[in-house]
C-alpha cells in the first residue's frame, strides 16, 4: 500500500521588526553557576537571542566585564542588550545608547523599574522612554505588565512587539493573571513574548498554547539544579506549545464523549456485563 510522505513542517522561526530568529526561546545570561555552564546551556538550547545587561556587567571589574563580552561573542547568538537596573526613563535611554555602541546593535530590551520589591515596570515612564528610543532608531522590546492599555500605548509609539510579564522577575510562579494575558493576546495584533516569572517548562508551553510568540527566561534556567538540561527542556516546551497552537486544540466538553463510536464497532463491545 502506498502512503504519502509526511510534509515537513515549516521552520519554527520568530520574526521581530522584520528580522527572523531561529528559535522562539530567548535566554538571559545572569546568575549561572559558571561561564562554562552558561555556554553549554546556550549551545544545547539554541535560543534565538541572549540578553545581557550592560549596566550590571560594567559595574564589576573591567576584566570580568571584558571576559563576559568575549563569551557572548563566542556563543554566536544575537545579543539583546537590556536596561536592567534602570529606574528612570532618562537612565534607561542613556544605558540603551551606551549598549548600542558596545554591542553594535539597535536592539534593546527596555526596562524601567518602578518598584524595587516587585521589580514591576514603571508604567508611567515606560512609554515615554520607548517613544524616544524608537525615534532614535532602536528596535525596542519593552518589558511591561499584562495591562492592555499600556501595551496598546507602547504599540502606538512604535514598538512592534511587547514583552509582558507572567509574574514578578525571578519568582518562577508562572502566569498569575491568565485572564489578563489571554485578553492581551486576543486584542493586540503584534508579536508578544512572555518575559519574567516563568518557572517550569509547562508554564512556557501554556503561554505558547495561548498564542504568545515566544518567551524570555533567565532565573528558571540559571538556578536549576542542572541548568543545561533545564534550558533544553524549556526549548522543547516552547516548540511543543507553539506546535499545539498551530494544530488547533479540541474544545473542552461538558460531558464525557466516547473516543470510539458505537456504530461499526465489534458486537462484543456492546455486550452487557
Amino acid at each position: 500500500m502506498n502512503t504519502a510522505s509526511p510534509t515537513p513542517s515549516a521552520p519554527d522561526t520568530l520574526t521581530l521588526y522584520g528580522e527572523t530568529f531561529q528559535s522562539r526561546l530567548l535566554l538571559g545570561t545572569a546568575r549561572y553557576p559558571s561561564p562554562s555552564t552558561l555556554k553549554a546551556a546556550v549551545q544545547q538550547a539554541r535560543p534565538g537571542m541572549v540578553t545581557a545587561s550592560l549596566r550590571r556587567q560594567t559595574s564589576g571589574s573591567a576584566d570580568g566585564g571584558q571576559s563576559f563580552f568575549e563569551l557572548l561573542r563566542e556563543l554566536g547568538v544575537p545579543v539583546l542588550p537590556n536596561t536592567a537596573g534602570c529606574h528612570s526613563a532618562q537612565e534607561a535611554i542613556t544605558t540603551a545608547q551606551m549598549a548600542r555602541e558596545v554591542f553594535n546593535t539597535p536592539w534593546i530590551k527596555l526596562e524601567v523599574i518602578g518598584d524595587d520589591y516587585t521589580l514591576q515596570p514603571d508604567t508611567l515612564n515606560l512609554v515615554a522612554a520607548a517613544e524616544t528610543l524608537v525615534k532614535s532608531g532602536f528596535k525596542v522590546l519593552p518589558y511591561c505588565t499584562e495591562d492592555l492599555i499600556l501595551c496598546q500605548r507602547l504599540v502606538d509609539v512604535g514598538c512592534q512587539a511587547v514583552m509582558p510579564w507572567a509574574a514578578p522577575i525571578g519568582t518562577g510562579r508562572g502566569p498569575v493573571n491568565p485572564y489578563g494575558l489571554q485578553v492581551l493576546r486576543d486584542r493586540l495584533n503584534v508579536p508578544m513574548l512572555v518575559d519574567a516569572g516563568l518557572g517550569l517548562p509547562s508554564h512556557a508551553c501554556q503561554v505558547m498554547e495561548w498564542g504568545f510568540d515566544g518567551v524570555l527566561l533567565n532565573t528558571a534556567v540559571a538556578l536549576a539544579q542542572d541548568p543545561v538540561a533545564m534550558a533544553v527542556a524549556f526549548a522543547d516546551a516552547v516548540r511543543a506549545g507553539h506546535a499545539a497552537r498551530r494544530a488547533g486544540a479540541m474544545q473542552p466538553q461538558a460531558s464525557a464523549q466516547p473516543s470510539t463510536p458505537v456504530l461499526g464497532t465489534p458486537f462484543w463491545h456492546h455486550a452487557s456485563a
